[in-house]
């Protein structure tokens, strides 16, 4: 897996990067110091995983992680943050990221969190879900019944945290026939991405 940091702190960096590179799956391939740099290095090296901060002068992670989405790009963002507040994370979430740790995790679990991010998988604490489900949310409310059954168990599973692969494993169906159905749900839902469409499958009582 080929992973960016994006950090103003050069000694964070610094810190991820030695760990990091001890991991036979995991090759860091650039650092960037802000969210604009970020973005034109995420763009050059095309990393497979973005391990954003939050936080950061200039362009932050937020902003970055919008111009991301709004160019196209498929790289998948894990938000290290040491900012526990939800008016901090959410927004991050609903900009695209696929999830976020904090910046005091247990190393071997930040290894684990890339690789699940890079699997497919999004990264939500309960709490966090709970404050995204009580915001007010436009997208895709009340088209439940335009989903079909089989795509209502992919949504499940997506809730659930399981990676196309996964999905395709649980329902014995091919990767591609998941990826289409997926397509399908963001589609007919109006959502953005799978965090979203895990939220929707949340708040509709689709999850597992």
């Amino acid at each position: 897996m080929r992973v960016l940091l994006v950090d103003d702190h050069q000694v964070v960096r610094r810190g991820l990067r030695t760990f990091l590179e001890i991991q036979e799956d995991i090759e860091v391939v650039g650092e960037a110091s802000d969210g604009a740099e970020g973005v034109a290095r995420a763009e050059e090296l095309r990393p497979d995983v973005v391990l954003m901060d939050v936080k950061m002068p200039g362009t932050d992670g937020i902003d970055a992680l919008r111009q991301l989405r709004e160019r196209g790009s498929p790289v998948r963002v894990l938000v290290v943050t040491s900012f526990t507040e939800q008016r901090t994370v959410v927004p991050a979430l609903r900009a695209g990221a696929a999830g976020y740790v904090y910046k005091d995790v247990d190393p071997e679990a930040l290894a684990d969190a890339i690789r699940s991010v890079h699997a497919g998988h999004v990264l939500l604490q309960q709490e966090v879900a709970g404050a995204l489900l009580s915001e007010e949310d436009g997208g895709g409310t009340g088209r439940g019944p335009s989903l079909t059954d089989r795509e209502r168990e992919v949504l499940g599973l997506i809730a659930d945290g399981r990676s196309n692969r996964e999905i395709a494993r649980a329902l014995v169906l091919s990767e591609k026939t998941v990826k289409t159905h997926v397509s399908n749900i963001l589609m007919k839902l109006d959502l953005a991405d799978r965090t979203q469409a895990a939220l929707w499958a949340v708040r509709h009582g689709l999850a597992g």
